[in-house]
């Protein structure tokens, strides 16, 4: 295994890290409120740093998804590249490439994901129902892509949907609750045959049946493994900010960061972000190598949920009373290292699949 970028996932993060830190500020998420920047959308696509993931690959992304989350910036760019570009790159037909693709890298198409929900939609002749109770930045997408009851994944256009109510998160996610009721969808990967470019006139042909429900666990285990990677970006601007608060702040006469107590509890959340990072960047190099990547994904989703949890609770204890501020940015850590322990399933959940995947003896 060799984790050492390439030039173009450098020069990739060191570009993506130059827009976020410029335009993701304090300032500038506290005008934001609950919403998406736009703006900054705007910039990291006139930028092509959505469009760059087709060439660094998970990876590549993972190492981007890193700068996001150092300064929570609030846009959907975890959900538009795992679940359209990355998605519709590796499972799209060569006709659903040339049609989402350019809107996907402009910004123009947002695509978003109701996984790692599982049954909660169901097709029937290309048109799908059922409910998920939230889905990340669905406010903002163009479309949705959800697994149906076998798993295979289908793209469905909000504006289709029976209604998007608005969900508030632990994090300011523009979520919503997504409700079908005979939208029509169109299955990525699958031959359109009545030539109508919805995908849903290839009955059980390419897409469907076991290689979508193959597509969808892909899928899921790039989702994984992207939000893992930023999780570890939030987990590491937490612990800077913690780093830079207690060097500071003095107590009895002597610096915070000089007390033995705070310096094994940023020690320990130190390690912890270490090993989000080099679990996500593993199953991220496996996932792009096309080896098996499902056991890699949950061990990654794993520690994200559990050791990003204890990483956002020291960076919020190390700042003392500050940190019960709901206005300080560390505040903003600790809820989007919440929210995602739960979006990644949290600890217990991810260890009961894990533990299947030993039985089974399926674990690479």
């Amino acid at each position: 295994m060799d984790f050492t970028p390439t030039e173009e996932q450098e020069a990739a993060r060191e570009l993506a890290g130059r827009i976020f830190a410029d335009l993701a500020t304090h300032e500038r998420l506290g005008a934001a409120g609950g919403g998406t920047d736009t703006e900054l959308w705007k910039a990291l696509c006139a930028a092509g740093i959505p469009g760059a993931v087709e060439e660094t690959g998970l990876l590549g992304l993972v190492l981007m998804l890193e700068e996001q989350g150092r300064v929570t910036a609030q846009v959907p760019f975890a959900a538009s590249c795992v679940y359209g570009i990355l998605a519709v790159t590796r499972h799209g037909t060569e006709q659903q490439r040339a049609r989402l693709l350019p809107g996907l890298r402009d910004g123009t198409t947002v695509v978003t994901g109701a996984f790692p929900e599982h049954g909660a939609v169901v097709s029937h002749d290309g048109r799908l129902s059922g409910t998920v109770e939230w889905v990340p930045w669905l406010r903002d997408a163009t479309h949705v892509l959800v697994p149906d009851g076998t798993g295979a994944p289908w793209l469905v256009r909000t504006e289709d949907a029976a209604r998007v109510d608005p969900v508030e998160l632990t994090a300011p996610w523009s979520a919503g609750r997504l409700v079908l009721d005979g939208a029509p969808g169109e299955r990525l990967g699958a031959v359109d045959r009545d030539g109508d470019g919805d995908g849903a006139g290839g009955g059980d042909g390419v897409g469907g049946g076991g290689m979508g429900a193959a597509a969808g666990a892909d899928v899921l285990a790039a989702a994984r493994i992207a939000f893992a990677g930023l999780q570890a970006g939030v987990c590491a601007g937490s612990l800077a900010r913690a780093v830079e608060y207690t060097s500071v702040r003095e107590q009895f006469g002597r610096p915070l960061s000089t007390h033995q107590a705070v310096q094994l509890r940023a020690a320990d959340a130190h390690m912890d972000t270490e090993a989000i990072r080099v679990t996500a960047y593993e199953a991220a190099w496996r996932f792009d190598e096309g080896l098996d990547a499902t056991g890699a994904a949950l061990t990654a989703a794993w520690w994200a949920s559990e050791a990003g949890k204890r990483v956002v609770h020291s960076g919020q204890h190390l700042h003392g009373g500050m940190g019960a501020d709901l206005d300080h940015p560390v505040h903003r850590h600790f809820l989007w290292g919440r929210q995602l322990d739960a979006y990644l399933g949290c600890g217990t959940e991810l260890l009961a699949e894990l533990g299947d995947l030993l039985a089974e003896g399926d674990l690479s």
